[in-house]
């Protein structure tokens, strides 16, 4: 059964997946006879959800039947776990057959769980779904041209400058030229290739051939190569034969100097990228091709030359931006301006959103409803109204399955939050997003891949402060993760006092916990972090209510737990019951200046790859306990 490629595939795909993996397996396919069902009830469902997604925009009710929809396949993953957690504890399949009660009633609930799918999936919304696979065009907008649709860009002159100075420079040898532009979406790539590309500095370098190409989501070598040579001839080409294409292509531009701009490049199939390169090789010297892209991975594929990362406008560009749409050359109300800059603030420097929000604000004079525009977060507003929304949407949907859910777990840190890129893995690995597909390979690396993948595109921007290197979201990527998680993950401190939905997974607290209580509705929660530990109740009695607590800040006897950090704690001793947390990965005993002693059989946790520990009495026993075992990566701190 193929993980889906969709929004839904990264919410539901990859724990149907898990479902079908763990059911048709060697050990638990002898006890359960479900397998069957659980196929019958999947075929067709991801087409379903698929659509479903892309109206959830614009339908609450849909939204709703997808949280729902959601919430059951979680609780699919729960119980997933705890089996597994039964045969971790036996180890003996003989030990099954004379458990068959035990056995009999994870059938039973796995079945009630699937007739619990089904009835969701009979109801009456899903009749409005359409069947269809794949990723729609229309989320990504209008294609570009090469039209300027903005007369007056700020902030972009020294950018322009670079490039022009590029157009300008020939290199010694001939080889094609590439200069990619980076940069995540709303950022203005395509704006600024259109004025270099009509700007009459341009034409100093004297090409012989221009030509512009919006590419989009679909690169296909025939598909772009006949749109190139139509630019060029100003004509149309309906052949088929991409030999043909080529052949026009090369008798076009053998010689001559040209300039090519390829806007919105999403493609990373380097087979389809020199494809329709070879053609463009037989240009003169000095031929140019100019890329906009959201990702270093493109940007790489398609060899370029030079890379220019993008920034975002600084403070006064971006209110020049802002006031442009939102007052034009009127006077502002000295009322009005406050507000207006502190939308300015909020929108960080993003060209697109900034026209967005003075787009919308530009009839309206009232001070409430400038106000209003300032408390929503963007996806409150009109999405018929909104140029960024379906271009975040387009970037959300282009993540391969496994990134979205990783990337939409990071909506449990708040803006600004500064993301720590190992913890950050760990916390993947803690909830079982990490796959290895081989054997041989850590899941450290492929966590590490992961995240090196969301940052070349544009999901993560690397930040060095007094050499230290941590990185950020940009906040209208953080909303976008908060929008796609929904209820599944809550900050304590930040997301206001609202009741914690009995749907919540994951709860991040930065504040005092005044309304603990609210907090135990959430019994399927899986991670647990306290910022500042002010809650009025032990940590122990709160956490005790959370059977599928993953990663929480201190010990409990949870078969679901993944990671345990019980750093700065007054702990003299780890009880032996740790041993029997056998989904436990990692262990922080960091400034536990008290600890004492070690259990000794810590190396029945089989699972355990990371211990992180600071200089201590007990410590010299972690190395010990490293020699037994073998597989323990033993982070030891001064």
């Amino acid at each position: 059964m193929p993980v889906l490629e969709t929004l839904g595939g990264a919410l539901f795909g990859v724990v149907l997946q898990m479902l079908f993996d763990k059911l048709d397996s060697h050990q638990v396919l002898g006890f359960f006879q479900v397998t069957k069902k659980v196929e019958e009830e999947a075929d067709g469902r991801h087409s379903v959800i698929d659509d479903a997604e892309q109206k959830q925009f614009t339908n609450s009710l849909v939204k709703e039947w997808l949280d729902e929809v959601r919430d059951v396949l979680y609780d699919a993953e729960d119980l997933l776990d705890q089996i597994e957690c039964e045969f971790s504890k036996t180890k003996l399949e003989a030990e099954f057959h004379t458990s068959s009660s035990k056995v009999h009633n994870f059938e039973s609930k796995i079945i009630a769980l699937l007739d619990d799918l089904e009835s969701l999936f009979n109801q009456n919304i899903v009749k409005d779904f359409k069947i269809y696979t794949g990723v729609r065009s229309g989320l990504g907008g209008n294609k570009s041209t090469s039209l300027v649709a903005e007369e007056v860009i700020y902030g972009r002159d020294e950018d322009k400058e670079m490039i022009f100075n590029w157009l300008r420079s020939n290199t010694n040898d001939n080889k094609l030229s590439i200069l990619s532009i980076v940069g995540m979406d709303g950022m203005g790539k395509t704006t600024l290739a259109q004025h270099v590309y009509n700007d009459p500095k341009t034409e100093e370098a004297k090409f012989d051939e221009k030509a512009w190409v919006c590419v989009s989501e679909t690169f296909d070598a025939l598909r772009v190569s006949k749109a190139i040579i139509g630019d060029f001839t100003n004509s149309r080409d309906d052949s088929g034969d991409l030999e043909m294409i080529h052949g026009k292509l090369n008798k076009r531009l053998s010689g001559r100097k040209f300039l090519l701009v390829q806007d919105d490049v999403w493609n990373e199939d380097r087979n389809q990228w020199k494809a329709l390169q070879t053609p463009l090789m037989f240009g003169a010297k000095g031929s140019k091709v100019i890329v906009t892209t959201r990702s270093h991975k493109v940007a790489s594929i398609m060899q370029s030359t030079y890379i220019h990362q993008l920034k975002q406008l600084d403070e006064d560009h971006s209110w020049q931006t802002f006031a442009k749409h939102s007052f034009h050359d009127e006077k502002l109300k000295p009322e009005l301006k406050e507000i207006g800059m502190k939308i300015v603030e909020k929108w960080q420097g993003l060209p697109l959103a900034l026209d967005t929000i003075g787009c919308l604000l530009q009839l309206k004079s009232s001070v409430s409803e400038w106000e209003g525009v300032l408390t929503s977060e963007i996806w409150d507003l009109p999405i018929e109204d909104s140029k960024i929304v379906p271009s975040l949407l387009l970037s959300y949907y282009h993540l391969p399955s496994h990134l979205k859910r990783c990337f939409a777990y990071c909506a449990l840190f708040p803006k600004d939050h500064r993301f720590d890129k190992e913890s950050l893995i760990l916390l993947w690995m803690a909830q079982n997003f990490v796959h290895c597909s081989q054997q041989s390979k850590p899941p450290e690396e492929v966590g590490e891949n992961y995240f090196n993948d969301l940052v070349s595109r544009s999901f993560f921007k690397q930040i060095t402060w007094y050499n230290e290197t941590y990185f950020v979201m940009h906040y209208l990527l953080n909303d976008l993760a908060k929008y796609v998680s929904g209820e599944i993950c809550y900050r304590l401190g930040v997301d206001g006092e609202k009741i914690v939905s009995r749907k919540t997974r994951h709860i991040y607290v930065s504040g005092p916990i005044q309304y603990y209580t609210t907090l135990c509705d959430a019994k399927g929660l899986r991670t647990f972090i306290v910022i500042r530990k002010r809650c009025k109740m032990p940590i122990e009695e709160l956490i005790s209510n959370f059977k599928f607590l993953r990663v929480p800040d201190t010990i409990g006897d949870l078969i679901h737990l993944r990671s345990l950090d019980l750093s700065g704690t007054d702990i003299e001793r780890l009880t032996d019951s740790i041993c029997s947390l056998y989904n436990l990965q990692e262990l922080k005993l960091n400034n536990c200046v008290k600890l004492k002693e070690l259990p000794f059989t810590l190396h029945a946790l089989t699972n355990l790859r990371l211990m992180h520990a600071t200089r201590q009495r007990a410590v010299d026993h972690l190395f010990e306990l490293k020699i037994l075992t073998g597989t323990i990566k033993l982070c030891k701190l001064n």
